[in-house]
């Protein structure tokens, strides 16, 4: 079986060939679609407060003790 390789881009949902290239009606064609074009991009959304007002239970203190074990 003969294969030929045909650039195109997809236009309103159709597969468009680049240049003047003429395929036989009813021909029988593979697409096939680059990875790096179909990656997604994820999205790491950030946390939030449902009552912002609680902030104030989630506020830090540094606490310095002096544990000297008298080691």
């Amino acid at each position: 079986m003969k294969v030929s390789t045909y650039e195109g881009f997809v236009e309103g949902g159709q597969v468009r060939l680049a240049g003047d290239v003429r395929l036989p009606e009813r021909a029988k064609v593979y697409v096939v679609v680059p990875e790096e074009e179909a990656r997604l991009v994820p999205y790491v959304a950030s946390p939030r407060l449902r009552h912002p007002e609680q902030a104030a239970d989630f506020d830090k203190r540094v606490i310095e003790e002096d544990n000297d074990a008298g080691l």
